[in-house]
């Protein structure tokens, strides 16, 4: 499956991007280097459409904070620049998907025929399984 095209997040005006040192693999590197990277989004002003914000914050989960601010925390590389790119990616991908709208869910109600069947079926197959019973010898 091909993947869709993201379109990138407007830069330095709604993104606030904040270096931290790394856990895992790369040695000593790890305690001198601040590969890792945290970027906050100010969801308010990405001009999103309120069903594609809804849908964000549904999406984000505990990402979001209460001031609708989105913090992504990358550190899968150790290189900060890879981990900026990764963050940055990862937040494009999220707005792309809250974008899309949700199809509108029409809801329907049985027929009466189709719960006369229904209660029909259930009875017949009540009737097999009482037949399934001890056999007295009466």
């Amino acid at each position: 499956m091909a993947k869709a095209e993201i379109p990138p997040i407007p830069e330095e005006a709604v993104i606030e991007e904040k270096f931290l040192a790394a856990t895992g693999p790369g040695g000593q590197n790890v305690n001198k280097v601040a590969t890792a990277v945290q970027l906050r989004v100010d969801v308010h002003r990405l001009g999103l459409a309120p069903y594609a914000f809804e849908q964000l914050k549904i999406l984000a989960g505990s990402r979001m904070t209460a001031a609708g601010e989105l913090i992504v925390t990358a550190r899968r590389f150790r290189m900060q620049e890879a981990n900026r790119a990764d963050a940055r990616e990862r937040i494009a991908e999220m707005v792309a998907q809250a974008r899309v709208r949700q199809a509108y869910r029409v809801k329907t109600k049985p027929s009466r025929a189709a719960k006369a069947r229904r209660v029909d079926s259930k009875t017949v197959r009540g009737q097999i399984k009482k037949g399934r019973g001890k056999v007295s010898l009466d």
